[in-house]
């Protein structure tokens, strides 16, 4: 019965998400000698008459190549090149401060203009006031 990759290592009790991405941040040789172990270690290895090196770098070579990535590490960061990077949050954080003061400014600059509320002694919207009724005629 042919034995998948996902229940070999399952039967050695390792996460194969967890290992596959770690063997693809490995090199080639590397990833394929620790896959190759672990092969070697499943309890019925030796009835499969299989070379776990071929196994493992046929199956290591499926893994797609993980690239170095853009963000710099901790130890980079602490070097003299995290000083360029520092420089530049300094500046956008200045820039942002200046935008900001100017926004206000002009709010404020805005709001002086307005002409001040009237404030008049009238009636509320609510209340309705009738003119006065002409007198009633007499003579009819």
């Amino acid at each position: 019965m042919p034995l998948s990759v996902l229940s070999a290592l399952a039967r050695l009790d390792i996460d194969p998400w967890r290992e596959a991405s770690e063997l693809a941040r490995l090199p080639r040789d590397t990833a394929t000698q620790r896959l190759a172990s672990l092969i070697a270690e499943l309890p019925d290895w030796p009835s499969l008459h299989m070379d776990p090196g071929a196994i493992a770098a046929r199956l290591i070579a499926l893994l797609p190549r993980v690239t170095r990535s853009n963000i710099p590490s901790r130890e980079t960061l602490l070097s003299g090149g995290a000083v360029t990077n520092s420089r530049a949050v300094i500046y956008m954080i200045l820039i942002n401060v200046i935008v900001t003061i100017f926004m206000l400014g002009a709010q404020w600059i805005a709001a002086s203009r307005q002409p001040p509320a009237q404030n008049n002694a009238q009636a509320p919207a609510s209340t309705v006031v009738f003119p006065p009724l002409p007198p009633p005629n007499s003579g009819q």
